[in-house]
C-alpha cells in the first residue's frame, strides 16, 4: 500500500513538473522603430514638400529590405511626399496601409496604448523623429538630427513597462 502512495506521488510530481516546463513566459513587449525620411530632392530649395532624390528612393527600398524580417503591424508617416515615399516600400512589402499622423497632434499616451504589444515603424523628420522618441521615453534624450542624417534608426523596446532605446546608423 505504501509503495502505491509513493508511486502515485511520483506520477503526480512528474505531471506537475512537466506542466511547469511547458508554460511559456509571457513578456509584454512593444517595439518602436523610428526613422527619418530618406534623402530629399534639394534642387528647388523653396519647395516645402519635395520628393525623394534618386539616392533617397534607393534608401527607401533598402529600408524595406532591412525591415523584411521584422514583424511590423503598423506604419506611421507624416503627410509629406518624402516621408510617405520612404514608408511605401516597407508598407508594400508588409501589405500594410500607411497611417498618416501629425506630430503636433499626437496624444502620446493614446499612441502608446494603441500600439502596445506591437512592432511599429514611425517615419518622420530631423526634428519630429527625436521629439517623438523623447515623448515615448518620457524624457529628453535626443536633440534635432543633422540635416544630412538619413541613416539613423531609433529602436525603443518596452518590456513590462521598462523602456530601453538605442540609436543605430544604418548604412546602405
Amino acid at each position: 500500500m505504501r509503495a502505491r502512495y509513493i508511486l502515485l506521488f511520483l506520477v503526480c510530481f512528474q505531471v506537475s513538473f512537466s506542466q511547469s516546463q511547458n508554460k511559456e513566459i509571457k513578456v509584454d513587449e512593444t517595439l518602436y522603430y523610428f526613422i527619418r525620411h530618406a534623402e530629399k530632392d534639394k534642387s528647388s530649395p523653396k519647395n516645402r514638400n519635395p520628393k525623394l532624390s534618386e539616392k533617397g528612393q534607393l534608401r527607401a527600398l533598402n529600408w524595406a529590405y532591412f525591415f523584411r524580417e521584422i514583424p511590423l503591424v503598423a506604419i506611421y508617416s507624416t503627410n509629406y511626399i518624402r516621408t510617405i515615399t520612404t514608408a511605401e516600400p516597407v508598407a508594400d512589402d508588409k501589405n500594410l496601409s500607411i497611417i498618416i499622423y501629425s506630430p503636433k497632434e499626437v496624444d502620446i499616451n493614446r499612441f502608446k496604448k494603441k500600439n502596445h504589444g506591437k512592432s511599429t515603424l514611425i517615419v518622420g523628420h530631423s526634428n519630429t523623429t527625436p521629439e517623438f522618441v523623447n515623448a515615448i521615453l518620457g524624457f529628453e534624450k535626443f536633440k534635432k538630427m543633422k540635416d544630412n542624417d538619413n541613416s539613423s534608426l531609433f529602436i525603443i523596446k518596452e518590456i513590462n513597462g521598462d523602456a530601453t532605446v538605442e540609436r543605430l546608423s544604418i548604412s546602405f
